[in-house]
């Protein structure tokens, strides 16, 4: 198993000096999301977005962490080297459908994944958005994911990027949609990508980011199959609850 997940973070490193992360040419991530972004594998060759949100537990999507494979997380020195991280315990939102998620409907997208030993120093938790994601279309929110830049090549993914997205303001309060505002899912543009899955989705809150949601799907342009068009995100607010319940019971208070 440790032999899979090695090489799934060597092809992400491969690639990951000229371009990775989000399709579009999204930036490298700085002045704050890379602060708290962690990059998670597991043994059947997947890959994840996920978000400290205390010293020893990180925040993605349910999808990410199905059962029947062994996860961990990948922890970079200064010189991009790898190594991995044990995983003590991964807790599932009971409400999540696979089902509903391949559909791209709304569903309880959300997962706990408690380490064996806390985060490195540069990892600090981030802060959970305790407002409901805002619904006008239009409103901004900064994504940060470890995904590809293009469909299908998995060597381009391992280094963190991010895009401001905008809310296309459907479908409600169960689940957002973002497009890329320049080109608002008709052409391609910026948005989240294999990879991306899991990622924390920002608001600012005065100088400070919050996590008001989680990446769980993507489309093409126009609603093709691929990246690019649109990106869904699990909001939060409905889940609080239970993320506080949950880290409680794993021992990491928030």
């Amino acid at each position: 198993m440790t032999r899979m997940l090695v090489r799934v973070v060597v092809c992400l490193i491969a690639g990951s000096a000229a371009a990775a992360a989000m399709v579009g040419g999204a930036p490298v991530a700085s002045g704050g999301p890379e602060r708290h972004a962690v990059l998670i594998v597991g043994s059947r060759g997947s890959s994840c977005t996920g978000a400290a949100i205390a010293r020893d537990l990180v925040l993605t999507a349910a999808h990410c962490v199905l059962p029947g494979a062994d996860y961990k997380l990948v922890e970079f020195d200064a010189a991009r080297r790898p190594a991995l991280k044990d995983v003590q315990a991964i807790t599932r939102h009971p409400q999540f459908s696979l089902q509903a998620l391949l559909a791209h409907r709304a569903t309880a997208d959300v997962a706990l994944i408690k380490l064996v030993e806390p985060l490195p120093a540069p990892i600090v938790p981030a802060a959970i958005s305790a407002r409901p994601a805002p619904r006008e279309a239009g409103a901004t929110f900064l994504v940060a994911g470890f995904g590809v830049t293009v469909r299908g090549d998995g060597k381009t993914g391992g280094t963190l990027r991010t895009a401001t997205l905008a809310a296309t303001g459907q479908p409600g309060n169960l689940q957002l949609r973002l497009v890329d505002p320049a080109t608002k899912g008709a052409g391609a543009g910026l948005g989240a990508c294999t990879g991306d899955s899991g990622a924390p989705v920002f608001e600012a809150q005065g100088e400070r980011l919050a996590i008001m949601g989680v990446v769980s799907w993507s489309t093409g342009p126009n609603l093709s199959a691929g990246c690019g068009g649109l990106t869904g995100v699990t909001p939060l607010a409905l889940y609080r609850g239970w993320i506080l319940e949950a880290a409680r019971k794993l021992g990491s208070p928030l």
